[in-house]
């Protein structure tokens, strides 16, 4: 806040010596009055946020202002203070943990007005010229209200946690048609469809630009996609898309502020099966449980309303409780993290301490821990089948995220285990819990739809151990049967301890007699 009224500040912009005085760009000042504004245009832009705009107004106390961007649209400034020919000020931060805001300058130079500061990941210096109040209004932001929240009513899809693969691990925004075509058809000649995979979902970085009627076409990296899509369902598979509630997408893409329903319509006319919406940059708009949750909603209602049946994936990373609200805006899944990276300690984080925490799971919602980066190369195989392992005890979405077209045989046979698979698709829709944890050390029960139950033991730790599974960790007096998932034999009721490598897991298949459900002890 600025106190006392300050001296007028005004610096003539450079001209060339032959322009005529009366076409120079007239002057930028700071505002010295109580009530007029200086407003700044940007024609170059740093292009995250892409900062288009700054008005800044003085007031009797005071200041007040904002800036307009690509990305976020209206971004207040707060705690505004003149230094000089500058004035600083506070910009809300996202998605940089600690680090709630950012300060930013503007300051009045021969060129012009010189705008640095940083958002996220990215750093801005752009240098603007003074504008009149027209041409502000023309790059200025105008916002879409939200519609009130209401409930969708379930639609029978999603009855075991949806099957695929996702373009983001390995491509990221490096995606286009011919890829798209190749991956669908190795999920056919691997027998990955076979095995249950069934979703080819093309992740940020399709999308282009919107025409004149509003409606957003694909980048010229996909020249199609409806016929990307009737080529992905020819072959027995189904097709996804991602968009974004926001005005961007994280890779900067277009999002569907503004033509939520134009396009929910737009991916159903395509064929479109799947629609992961991701909050992200729409993070600045929608910022708290209300508006999280009325913005999701908003993209349920306009898929139902398509009349198509689209699996909907919420990614909001798990905020205000999502699994509680998820089902009645219209989800399918909802991720419950931030991104997995191919790594133990972050896929061991987001499976054994992040995801247990949220409930709700079952059929028609199902909590996603993320993506399996099963066959990328960073974990070792007794840890990729960690990965797979609890994932499938999780009832988690099994979304594959290597190249499929070189997966090499550890990977793929990992990945198509049919009786790994039976664990993570069985008809009970139970999420599997930590039944005894002692140190690095735990042992997981998932109840099956046949009345058994499927028992994991994960060691967490870097150096083999030996572990015991118990009938009580299962909820039985005694155990009528026993199988090793991963190795596929049947063991004896006696055949309980196990060595397990570090990092590495022994799952089991169980029969017994029934006392109570098995609860969770710590120790």
């Amino acid at each position: 806040m600025v106190h006392g009224f300050p001296i007028a500040l005004a610096v003539t912009m450079m001209a060339l010596p032959t322009t005529p005085a009366a076409a120079r760009p007239a002057a930028p000042t700071l505002p010295t009055a109580a009530g007029k504004t200086l407003r700044v245009a940007f024609d170059q832009r740093a292009p995250r946020p892409g900062v288009r705009l700054l008005e800044l107004t003085r007031t009797r106390t005071g200041w007040d202002g904002q800036l307009t961007s690509n990305w976020y649209g209206t971004m207040p400034m707060r705690n505004i203070v003149r230094e000089g020919r500058s004035v600083s000020f506070d910009i809300r931060n996202i998605n940089t943990p600690g680090v709630p805001v950012r300060r930013w300058t503007a300051t009045i130079t021969p060129r012009g007005v010189l705008l640095t500061g940083g958002i996220w990941d990215q750093v801005v210096r752009q240098t603007g010229r003074a504008v009149d109040a027209a041409r502000a209004a023309a790059l200025a932001h105008h916002p879409v209200p939200l519609p009130p929240l209401g409930t969708l009513a379930p639609d029978g899809q999603a009855a075991t946690p949806p099957m695929g693969w996702s373009s983001w691990n390995k491509f990221a925004e490096r995606i286009d048609d011919t890829t798209i075509r190749a991956i669908a058809d190795a999920m056919v000649s691997t027998g990955l469809r076979d095995a249950g995979y069934r979703y080819v979902n093309i992740d940020d970085g399709w999308q282009g630009a919107r025409g004149a009627d509003g409606e957003l076409r694909p980048n010229a990296k996909f020249p199609d996609m409806k016929a990307l899509a009737d080529y992905v369902h020819a072959r027995g598979l189904k097709l996804g898309l991602y968009s974004s509630p926001g005005l961007k997408t994280c890779a900067g893409y277009t999002g569907s502020y503004g033509h939520v329903a134009q396009d929910a319509r737009t991916f159903a006319r395509w064929g479109v099966d799947y629609l992961k919406y991701d909050l992200c940059a729409g993070e600045w708009q929608y910022d708290s449980a209300d508006t999280v949750q009325r913005s999701y909603f908003e993209m349920g209602a306009a898929l139902k309303a398509t009349g198509r049946a689209i699996v909907y994936s919420l990614c909001e990373y798990g905020r205000f409780d999502v699994a509680s609200w998820g089902r009645s805006v219209g989800g399918h899944l909802w991720r419950t993290t931030g991104d997995i990276t191919d790594d133990y300690a972050k896929m061991s984080e987001i499976g054994f301490e992040r995801n247990p925490r949220f409930g709700h799971a079952g059929p028609g919602g199902w909590n996603d821990p993320d993506m399996l980066e099963i066959g990328n190369g960073g974990m070792t195989e007794d840890e990729y089948r960690t990965h797979m392992t609890l994932w499938a005890m999780s009832a988690a979405p099994l979304m594959m995220g290597q190249d499929v077209r070189q997966t090499g045989p550890a990977a793929l046979a990992l990945l198509s285990n049919r009786a790994v698979i039976a664990i993570d698709q069985d008809a009970a829709g139970a999420q599997g819990k930590a039944v005894r944890v002692a140190g690095k050390q735990e042992v997981w029960a998932k109840r099956l739809a046949d009345g058994g139950v499927a028992l994991a033991l994960f060691n967490r730790g870097d150096a083999p151990v030996t572990m015991t599974a118990t009938p009580q960790d299962a909820g039985f007096t005694a155990f009528a049967g026993l199988r090793d998932v991963w190795r596929g034999v049947d063991l004896a009721a006696a055949d309980t301890t196990f060595t397990v490598p570090a990092h590495g897991t022994v799952l089991l298949r169980v029969q017994g007699k029934r006392t109570v459900a098995p609860e969770p002890t710590a120790g």
